[in-house]
């Protein structure tokens, strides 16, 4: 399936225009450029909560998610011990998995040691030529060689819930790979 018209007339990726919240996240987000080590780390976070989940589940709990971890600060995540995992698990404003809780303050104390800093470290697997604007959703791949080498290289500083196709979506995500379809407005 290629772009789809949206009531506003623009052509857009098929996925984005299932809910209003959808249609935002796809138009101001997705695929855009952070700038902070805090954002990534946010992201990272939030696409490995997703595993197994629906992104809208995520996308609507994100405000939740924000509060809940401090804004996604990595010092203060960091610090988190067992009584702030039982908090967490007590949140109905978020999804409580107890592993991915764990997950999420385990990879802050990791991240926070990373040289130069998280976002820097996952900018470092951008390609270095951009791909082929895909033109369909079936020309759509969820992996590549650099996200392979990421997830291993984040694997081997201890971070988890961070595989091939996690690392991808993040890269999707974070504008380090551009997979809005070619005749997509926001491309």
């Amino acid at each position: 399936m290629g772009p789809v018209k949206g009531a506003d007339g623009n052509l857009r990726c098929p996925w984005g225009l299932s809910t209003p919240d959808y249609v935002a996240y796809h138009d101001t987000e997705w695929g855009k450029p952070l700038a902070t080590d805090d954002q990534m780390f946010e992201r990272m976070t939030l696409e490995g909560f997703q595993s197994g989940l629906s992104w809208l589940i995520i996308l609507r709990k994100r405000p939740n998610f924000r509060t809940a971890f401090d804004g996604f600060s990595i010092s203060t995540v960091a610090t988190y011990d067992d009584s702030d995992v039982e908090r967490l698990l007590l949140d109905a404003g978020i999804v409580r998995n107890r592993q991915k809780i764990e997950a999420t303050i385990h990879n802050a104390q990791a991240v926070a040691t990373l040289p130069g800093g998280l976002l820097a470290f996952v900018t470092s697997f951008a390609p270095d030529k951009p791909a082929k604007a895909p033109k369909t959703t079936a020309d759509l791949r969820s992996s590549s060689p650099e996200s392979v080498a990421m997830a291993k290289a984040l694997k081997a500083h201890g971070v988890r819930f961070v595989g091939p196709t996690t690392a991808y979506a993040l890269m999707q995500a974070t504008g380090l790979v551009n997979d809005h379809l070619a005749r997509c407005y926001v491309r």
